[in-house]
């Protein structure tokens, strides 16, 4: 589907972007990628991994400008929508701003697509998005359900939008495993609360996600991938076994348990040998066989959250995976 195509990824400097420009120019050799982002110095020093590769190309723009996007999207085949406002304190201090970029910048994706003839999108969502207690993961809910009903308003035009769903990527900067690591040396570890546990989801797997959701989509489907989790106390003893772990309380809009699909969306979700499906709840698309497939229904009491998952990294699994990537650690 993406070989030979043309690919646009908004907000595609980030951590995500650097990693999937790379993996899908090698596995699906794609006409061109569209960097679409607003910050020129990422996109610089971005481009400079990429020289003398014209497949990869850059595209000033922000997805609050709905006639930039009109532009940019001009011949697009596939759009990954990765932008957003994330940092939880950032979005709380400047709701406004968040609105505009996750909210209004949804719409405007939406839009953009449907009228430029875009096959078929890919929405970027967080494990904050499912019952969120912050803004962030509010604005992104909100995101998210208008990419589930962009397909109805989509019409007779059969631009398709879906979304997958993950928490924290491992490495990526501001997560917590960079954080541990340039702080070892202090002897002593902030831990928010013992009991806190959290997803393990490598950018490679985001990636491959995502690929599997354009494979997959017949529209308004959330994908969440199977991932095992880790206490942050573990995470903590992998990293500075030696460090002093220091409780220090959970911060305002900070979850105890990543939550991935809450008990409320069991009626609408299946299971699948990699992945779960969350299928819409509007227009009986839930009992769609085309969006079904193979797909066993879950329990009418099923959540998946980090606490009550099945699966555990056990600590000497992280111990290899940091020592495999000491050197893209907080860089993407």
């Amino acid at each position: 589907m993406l070989t030979g195509s043309t690919i646009l990824v908004t907000g595609g400097t980030g951590s995500f972007g650097n990693t999937f420009v790379p993996m899908t120019l090698a596995k699906y050799n794609p006409k061109k990628i569209i960097i679409l982002s607003r910050d020129e110095m990422k996109q610089w020093e971005m481009a400079k991994l990429f020289n003398g590769d014209n497949r990869v190309r850059f595209f000033i723009g922000d997805v609050r400008d709905r006639e930039r996007l009109y532009r940019a999207f001009s011949g697009v085949d596939y759009v990954v929508h990765a932008a957003a406002t994330k940092i939880v304190p950032t979005a709380e201090y400047n709701p406004f701003e968040c609105i505009k970029t996750n909210v209004n910048g949804a719409m405007n994706v939406i839009d953009a697509a449907i009228d430029k003839g875009v096959k078929g999108v890919v929405a970027l969502s967080t494990d904050k998005a499912s019952s969120p207690i912050n803004l962030y993961g509010a604005s992104k809910l909100a995101s998210d359900k208008l990419f589930v009903a962009g397909n109805a308003y989509s019409g007779e035009h059969a631009t398709r939008f879906s979304v997958v769903r993950y928490g924290n990527v491992m490495g990526s900067r501001g997560s917590v495993i960079p954080f541990f690591v340039s702080i070892r040396e202090n002897g002593k570890l902030p831990i928010t609360d013992s009991r806190m546990t959290r997803f393990m989801i490598s950018l490679e797997q985001g990636v491959e996600l995502v690929w599997h959701a354009f494979e997959d989509m017949v529209g308004g489907e959330v994908y969440v991938k199977k991932i095992p989790s880790m206490k942050v106390t573990d995470i903590a003893h992998v990293i500075a076994p030696e460090a002093k772990q220091e409780i220090v309380g959970i911060r305002p809009g900070e979850k105890l348990h990543e939550q991935m699909i809450g008990i409320e969306d069991a009626p609408f979700t299946f299971e699948y040998d990699e992945h779960f499906k969350i299928l819409p709840a509007i227009n009986d698309w839930a009992a769609d066989e085309k969006r079904i497939q193979q797909g066993r229904k879950v329990r009418e009491d099923f959540s998946y959250t980090s606490e009550n998952n099945p699966e555990w990294m056990p600590p000497k699994e992280l111990a290899s995976w940091i020592e495999q990537n000491q050197k893209k650690i907080g860089t993407i």
